[in-house]
């Protein structure tokens, strides 16, 4: 199957025909298929594109939500509340929002213990250089604020954190 390919592929481009009628209607198919061509190398790259763009969000999200994890297990009013360990809850759920040229992250995920569950916020920022180069590099965000709003269920324990700020 291949193998007629490939040899059709040589006869189309070898046959010369001699009608002007058919000159044109050879160049009009020859146009066509450069048109297809580059659309779908177009609509490629527009979706490589947006793939990179989705891989490096969720690279800047794993980046900050590990540093709101490490801090908020060593903050004792978080234990406290919910229990130890505190674990990150799915991705999918979480929020991102990043500046133009990718300096600042607004970033929102859910958390779970085993005594309550609740939600971090947290802005950050990236130090650094901006260049091609960066891309490929780690980086490095230093966290601003972060806030965690809490929910212990009221049965199991009478005190409920509301909003902690989490230095």
């Amino acid at each position: 199957m291949i193998g007629r390919r490939f040899i059709s592929f040589f006869r189309r481009n070898s046959s010369v025909s001699s009608g002007s009628s058919a000159d044109v209607t050879v160049e009009e198919n020859k146009a066509k298929a450069w048109g297809r061509r580059i659309v779908s190398g177009g609509l490629i790259c527009l979706t490589g594109g947006v793939a990179l763009s989705a891989l490096d969000d969720l690279l800047i999200y794993q980046t900050c939500s590990s540093k709101a994890m490490e801090k908020a297990s060593k903050n004792q009013a978080v234990i406290d509340a919910i229990g130890e360990p505190i674990s990150r809850g799915p991705w999918y759920n979480a929020s991102l929002a990043v500046t133009h040229k990718r300096h600042s992250v607004s970033c929102s995920f859910p958390i779970s213990g085993p005594r309550g569950t609740g939600n971090f916020q947290l802005r950050a920022v990236r130090n650094g250089e901006e260049s091609w180069l960066s891309f490929f590099r780690p980086r490095y965000w230093e966290i601003l604020i972060m806030d965690a709003l809490l929910h212990v269920p009221e049965n199991e324990d009478k005190q409920n954190i509301q909003n902690p700020v989490i230095r």
